[in-house]
């Protein structure tokens, strides 16, 4: 089934993130109680699914949109839930999957958890699942799911281990998922007529004159802390700038010149950025442009929903969304989160039948409503939703450019990703290294985690 729907990948441009800020009078459809067309939703009363999910504006809308209440009173299932900051989820997830049972029966997970989960048995297939006519819904239509997204999040073990392919299988639901786009201030750019940046070198330009040109505005807000937030924030640049971490025959390519050039083109980000840019996480990256000291915003889509939130932005009524701007290619992100199931969960079932609802076309249409992301074609294509989130249409088109490789998502991304990569990209940001110097002093070790797992040989 889901191979079927990756075969149309493609037609990724229909779909998109999308974002809420506010209007929530559409009323959103309701499911079936009483049956949807003979379906059982409570077989398995009477039962409870742990669910562990971070704290991020997706599930947060998840929860203020009162769909798990919703689920409890259809099923019967009580759902107990595990609310944890994104980064500090994977060591507790791994606990608790290494027991012979464990604590969570749904896990929400980060993309680039997922192979080292699927490859370590640690999560389970879905098919089987989709297969059981018990347990999968019938109107659930896989195939409206955003193709792009359900290859990032959910696909995993086969030949080229985080991509579709021979071998590969279904592993996770897109649940938080994300590309990359520009959002900017659109007032300043009017008043100061600044072209929206559709280049790397439009971008360097406009972030240079909101620095230099305008008081107490600074250009482009950036994550680039020691560690994964570097590591995320130099893959944002190096997808479109032609820059890889691996060549095809696995070896370290982060000493390229599109690598180097990527990391001078953060540190120019740097110079015109706020202050202290350079130890920014994800928070202090979100917050700069919430208070207006940032006209320019590049990175996950999914902060639309926060900047338009008159509650927490001082400039959600001054807002603009452009495509991620180019420079070789077109390249953006692919990332965010997914659902999965965790090999010992002590309810599987009940948690499938959880992760169904969770991702259902009338489940998705209450949490875009609340403030959360779409991954289904059809809410992004909708036309009162649409009318509502006028940002649908930019990621729209932005989807035909996300990089399915935009990371390579092997299990062993964790080793490299914030220890090495994340700290030599953090070196060169703060004068500590040239770029040339931190990247060159990293590639052994790389090369030394590859040769052990065995893909250079």
């Amino acid at each position: 089934m889901f191979r079927k729907m990756l075969a149309i990948l493609i037609l990724v441009s229909l779909a998109a993130m999308g974002f809420a800020g506010g209007g929530q009078e559409e009323a959103a459809p309701t499911v079936d109680a009483s049956g949807n067309g003979g379906f059982d939703w409570r077989a398995y009363e009477g039962s409870t699914v742990v669910f562990n999910f971070p704290n991020h504006v997706h599930y947060n809308a998840m929860m203020d949109s009162g769909v798990i209440e919703e689920f409890e009173e259809l099923t019967g299932i009580t759902v107990e839930t595990d609310m944890m900051q994104y980064l500090n989820m994977h060591d507790k997830q791994v606990l608790e999957m290494s027991k012979p049972t464990g604590d969570y029966d749904l896990i929400s997970m980060v993309v680039m958890w997922k192979s080292e989960y699927a490859m370590a048995d640690m999560i389970q297939p879905l098919q089987p699942f989709f297969d059981n006519p018990a347990l999968a819904v019938p109107d659930y239509d896989f195939d409206d799911l955003v193709p792009g997204y359900v290859e990032v999040t959910g696909i995993a073990g086969g030949e080229n281990i985080y991509r579709d392919g021979p071998g590969a299988q279904l592993f996770g639901l897109p649940f938080g998922s994300e590309t990359s786009f520009l959002i900017y201030r659109k007032d300043l750019f009017d008043e100061y007529n600044v072209k929206v940046p559709e280049t790397y070198d439009e971008l360097t330009e406009a972030a240079r004159f909101f620095a230099e040109e305008v008081p107490g505005v600074y250009g482009l807000t950036m994550r680039a802390a020691s560690g994964h937030h570097a590591t995320h924030g130099w893959l944002l640049h190096a997808s479109p700038m032609g820059a890889r971490v691996f060549d095809d025959n696995w070896e370290p390519a982060f000493t390229s010149p599109e690598a180097i050039e990527t990391i001078e083109f953060m540190k120019t980000m740097i110079e015109y950025g706020p202050p202290g840019m350079e130890g920014f996480t994800q928070d202090e990256e979100f917050a700069a442009f919430l208070q207006g000291d940032a006209a320019i915003y590049l990175d996950a889509s999914v902060f639309a929903a926060r900047a338009k939130d008159p509650t927490v932005s001082e400039v959600h009524d001054k807002l603009g969304f452009a495509l991620h701007p180019t420079a070789k290619t077109a390249g953006s992100e692919t990332g965010g989160f997914g659902l999965a199931i965790p090999a010992n969960a002590a309810s599987p079932e009940a948690a499938f039948l959880l992760m169904q609802f969770l991702t259902m076309k009338e489940t998705e249409r209450k949490v875009i409503l609340a403030g959360g992301a779409p991954f289904r074609m059809s809410a992004v294509n909708d036309a009162g939703l649409q009318a509502q989130y006028p940002e649908f249409a930019v990621l729209a088109e932005q989807l035909k450019y996300a990089n399915p490789d935009w990371r390579p998502i092997i299990p062993e991304w964790g080793e490299i990703n914030g220890p090495l990569l994340g700290t030599a990209i953090n070196q060169a940001l703060t004068g500590q290294k040239t770029p040339e110097q931190a990247m060159a002093d990293i590639v052994e070790p790389v090369r030394q985690v590859m040769i052990r797992a065995g893909y250079i040989k």
